[in-house]
């Protein structure tokens, strides 16, 4: 098929239909609003333009059943799709521009919120006593932990939870940057989740964060007698204003907090945890070892 002499390939609606992570969550209503919003000013430009959907379909070289979606509300429109109607229908920038609001609509509304509050935060003390936390994770490792949960994933929501976590890890690129203290569980560093190779891919990754200034990496033994993270992980994001938020299953089930008391039970414990583990020189150490191992 072309267009003005050119050849143009229309993805057919089978193609689309295979790459998940592209659907609108219909209980999110943000969502929801910004995905109608943005369908609409695309339907609207179009009609300005005075394309037919069929015409504009083989312009931006998409299925008709695709623009019908997008410009419905009912399927989130990819960047490049949204490049291309820029160009065809001459909005000079302002098709395009829409982009970023439609890459947050991709991640669910509580990865949302959290990466909002981690945006914003100047430190972020950090535990998971089950996982190499979701901020260090590999998409690799990612990908491993969310297969393998039961109840299953759809193939849907198993992309759109990796590109949120992905696009979390923009922490670690802001200037100022933000001070990040995790501590990691040895046994988490041993389990081959994925495989060997995803298990070197993460243990590789880790040892690279480890070297950011703002970063502190560290290990708690297996072999401890103590512990004082047995409740489960702990949260706590303190900001510019001298405000903070904590988290953690042990308080009220795992709800955001800023009462002072709570907060200071969280740090208390936080606290404890690293006086525990391995220093972070130790920590880099043990996980080179675990590296060499593997």
């Amino acid at each position: 098929m072309s267009v003005n002499g050119e050849a143009v390939r229309v993805r057919t609606e089978t193609e689309q239909a295979d790459e998940p992570g592209w659907e609108v969550d219909p209980d999110d209503d943000w969502a929801l609003a910004v995905v109608t919003t943005v369908g609409r000013q695309l339907r609207l430009r179009r009609e300005a333009a005075g394309m037919r959907v069929g015409e504009f379909a083989v312009a931006i070289g998409y299925g008709e059943d695709l623009v019908y979606k997008i410009e419905g509300g009912k399927r989130i429109p990819r960047p490049e799709y949204l490049d291309t109607a820029d160009g065809v229908l001459d909005a000079a920038g302002l098709i395009s521009a829409m982009k970023e609001d439609v890459k947050r609509v991709r991640y669910p509304k509580k990865v949302r919120d959290l990466a909002q509050m981690e945006a914003r935060a100047v430190e972020l003390q950090l535990y998971d006593p089950l996982n190499v936390h979701g901020l260090l994770q590999t998409p690799e490792c990612a990908r491993a932990l969310l297969t393998m949960r039961r109840p299953a994933y759809s193939a849907e929501e198993v992309e759109r939870f990796i590109a949120a976590r992905v696009a979390r890890k923009a922490i670690f690129e802001r200037d100022p940057a933000p001070d990040l203290s995790f501590v990691l569980e040895e046994w988490t560093l041993r389990r081959p989740l994925g495989g060997r190779a995803v298990l070197r891919g993460q243990l590789e990754h880790l040892l690279e964060a480890a070297q950011l200034r703002n970063v502190e990496l560290q290990v708690m033994p297996i072999e401890r007698e103590a512990h004082a993270g047995v409740d489960g992980s702990i949260e706590v994001l303190k900001f510019e204003d001298g405000s903070a938020i904590g988290r953690s299953p042990a308080v009220t089930n795992g709800r955001p907090v800023s009462d002072l008391r709570q907060l200071r039970i969280l740090e208390l414990r936080y606290g404890i945890i690293r006086a525990q583990a391995l220093t972070p020189p130790e920590s880099t150490a043990f996980i080179e070892q675990l590296l060499g191992e593997t």
